[in-house]
């Protein structure tokens, strides 16, 4: 069953708070498959000053975050693991376009697969119906993953 999150309640599955929240609603969640949303990008958003004063646009690094964001969402969704932090492990990543202030990064992220408290994931960001960015992605719970590392 999927379902979709506000600003409000997206923050019970996802531990960043502003400046670092870098997505803004949850159009579709199916907890443990898939998350999907966007990050509206006002003039007003802190890095486009200085990201760059002729040609504001959003650092790769926080598209990339935007889209690790949403693949927790499909992770921290399920059943027992609300609020849960995340861990990045490995992220590999695309950048096609720049992501520009007045744009809408629309973010679909895919489960595939989440096993011992690590997640295999893929990401695509696009702006006004293309591709900006895409990655795939390994991320963790630590508190799941050190129950199945062997202790000394």
């Amino acid at each position: 069953m999927s379902f979709s999150l506000d600003f409000e309640e997206l923050k019970r599955y996802q531990p960043n708070r502003y400046p670092f929240l870098m997505i803004d609603y949850v159009t579709d969640v199916e907890p443990g498959k898939y998350a999907k949303g966007y990050k509206n990008l006002t003039n007003n958003e802190w890095y486009f000053p200085v990201h760059f004063p002729e040609g504001p646009n959003m650092p790769g690094a926080l598209q990339l975050e935007a889209m690790a964001q949403m693949l927790t969402v499909a992770i921290t969704t399920q059943e027992g693991l609300e609020g849960k932090v995340t861990h990045a492990l490995e992220h590999r990543v695309k950048f096609k376009k720049e992501v520009q202030p007045g744009q809408q990064l629309m973010i679909e992220a895919e489960v595939i697969s989440w096993r011992r408290g690590v997640c295999k994931g893929k990401a695509v960001g696009r702006t006004n119906g293309e591709v900006a960015c895409e990655a795939e992605m390994l991320i963790t719970i630590p508190d799941i993953l050190d129950q199945y590392i062997p202790k000394k």
